[in-house]
Order: C-alpha cells, then sequence, then structure tokens
C-alpha cells in the first residue's frame, strides 16, 4: 500500500490481483444470480434455474456439448452439466440465451443500482474494455468466446460484458493452474472447503458430486496457495496493459459499484467461492 491508501503496482502480487478480482465479480455474478435472471430463462422454457445458468454461461461456445461444458467449467459433477445439457438447447438455441442474460442483466442492474447512466459507470466502463480487450485469450476459452460477442452500446451493459470477460480469463486461468498442480474438479472443492472452513455438504450439492466421491478425495494433499498465486500471476496482464493510474481509477469507480451489488443481491450471501465483497471491501485503504 502507498501512504495514501492506494495500490503500489510494483511487482506482481496476488493481494492486488483479488482485489481486482472482487470489483467485476460481484458485477459479472448478476448474469446468473438475480430474480431477473431467472425471470429470462424461466420465460425461456427452462426447467429450473439450473438449465438456466448452463445455458446462458456455455451459449458464447454454441450448441457445446456437456462434456465440453463440463471440462470448461470445471468444477461440476458430470451428472449435474448433463441434467442442463444438452437438453437447454432444445429449450432455446444459444442466440436466445445471449439475449435473455443480456435481458436479466439489465433489470438486475437497474434495480441494484438505480441509476445506470452515471458518469462515473461510464468511465468504468470505457476503462474495463480497454482491461479486458488486453486479455490474454490463448488457452482461455470462456474468455475467447465471450470476446467474440458483440459489445453492448449502453455503458452499463458493456461494464458487465468487459467485466464477464475479466472474470472468464481469470477463471479459465484458474482451471490451467489447478490442471498443471494435478488439482481435480472434486478434489479442488474439498481443498477450498477445508481452507476456507465451507460446510462440505453445502459445496458437493451446490456442484453436483456425490458424498462417496467427496470422500475419495477429501483427504488428498493439494497445495492450492500455489494455484491461487499462479492464477493471480496470470490475471494481472490486462491491468499491466491498462496502467498504474488506469487500474486505480477503475478500483476507484467500482467498489461502491461492487458494495452496493453485494449489499443488495441476496445470492452473494452464501456462494460456493466464499466471496464475501461487503466484508472484503470494507479492507482499510481500499475503501475509495
Amino acid at each position: 500500500m502507498d501512504p495514501c491508501g492506494g495500490v503500489r503496482w510494483v511487482s506482481v502480487s496476488g493481494v492486488e490481483a483479488r482485489q481486482l478480482w472482487l470489483r467485476f465479480e460481484p458485477y459479472h455474478d448478476v448474469t446468473y444470480f438475480t430474480p431477473e435472471s431467472r425471470a429470462a430463462t424461466d420465460a425461456l422454457g427452462c426447467k429450473g434455474g439450473w438449465m438456466g445458468y448452463f445455458g446462458m454461461r456455455a451459449a458464447p461456445l454454441g450448441v457445446a456439448s456437456p462434456e465440453l461444458v463440463t471440462a470448461v467449467f470445471y468444477n461440476f459433477a458430470p451428472r449435474m452439466v448433463s441434467r442442463a445439457l444438452p437438453d437447454a438447447w432444445d429449450v432455446a438455441a444459444p442466440s436466445a440465451y445471449l439475449e435473455a442474460r443480456l435481458q436479466g442483466v439489465d433489470g438486475a442492474l437497474r434495480r441494484l443500482l438505480g441509476s445506470v447512466g452515471t458518469p462515473e459507470i461510464v468511465e468504468a466502463a470505457a476503462l474495463a474494455r480497454e482491461a479486458a480487450l488486453a486479455a490474454p485469450l490463448a488457452g482461455r476459452p470462456l474468455a475467447a468466446a465471450n470476446r467474440a460477442l458483440p459489445w453492448p452500446s449502453e455503458p452499463h451493459l458493456a461494464l458487465w460484458h468487459a467485466c464477464t470477460i475479466l472474470r472468464e480469463a481469470r477463471g479459465d486461468g484458474h482451471v490451467a493452474a489447478l490442471v498443471a498442480a494435478g488439482v481435480g474438479p472434486c478434489q479442488a472443492l474439498a481443498l477450498y472447503a477445508r481452507e476456507h472452513s465451507l460446510d462440505p455438504a453445502y459445496m458437493r450439492t451446490a456442484r453436483g458430486w456425490t458424498v462417496e466421491e467427496w470422500e475419495e478425495v477429501v483427504d488428498l494433499p493439494g497445495d492450492l496457495d500455489s494455484v491461487e498465486r499462479a492464477t493471480d500471476a496470470a490475471a494481472l496482464t490486462p491491468w499491466k496493459a491498462l496502467g498504474e493510474a488506469g487500474t486505480r481509477r477503475f478500483i476507484d469507480l467500482m467498489t461502491p459499484l461492487a458494495r452496493r451489488i453485494a449489499s443488495a443481491n441476496e445470492a452473494m450471501r452464501v456462494n460456493p467461492m466464499a466471496l464475501d465483497p461487503v466484508r472484503e471491501l470494507a479492507v482499510p485503504g481500499w475503501n475509495t
């Protein structure tokens, strides 16, 4: 930290990368976990929220098979994905899911933020777009698929699109780090639950694993700390391209937006990522 409470961008730091993630993750998460999102996929004819989730998140990939989605989403049990896909593509085409998710995002952001045409959102959208366009795509299928989509014209939706690219780019990098470390999908969840004191039953249910599958991996060794460091290091490329001043300004602009969304979005209170933006965005030196 510098004496003024900002971030000193002198080297790759896991803390810096996490604080950036905390600013775009809540904005991205309205894609799936809001009443507006659920209403949009229900209107398509989806049978349950998870069909809508898999349909919307996988839609940039086209008519993706359950095997492909299981591979790129990584920590979902194959059977959980197969309950939604390929049936979701019989309900509606991927293009319809893309329209539905944009509709849900628009409605959710207008409710959660109130005004969506503020100068701050316009500026944040421009900075986020610059960062997102600098995100590396090689080996990052979800980031690349989202990057290939048209940019929304309205600033609050352009900001969401940029946050989605940045989020999926980080997620793709995290999967690569897990694979390189030899940490399997269910094992990663078990390690994460243990390290963050999360309820194993909740974590298993949230990703579709059985008790037997969980017990097979729960005692396996694994170094998630090194995985997180590798993930953070790979996720800093867009911010190095944006530069110190631009990155600091993005933090300033996104902090109140992320806090407002996280405070009002009930889905942020319980989640498999142990993400608590309300608490974590209250860290001294980051409240800009």
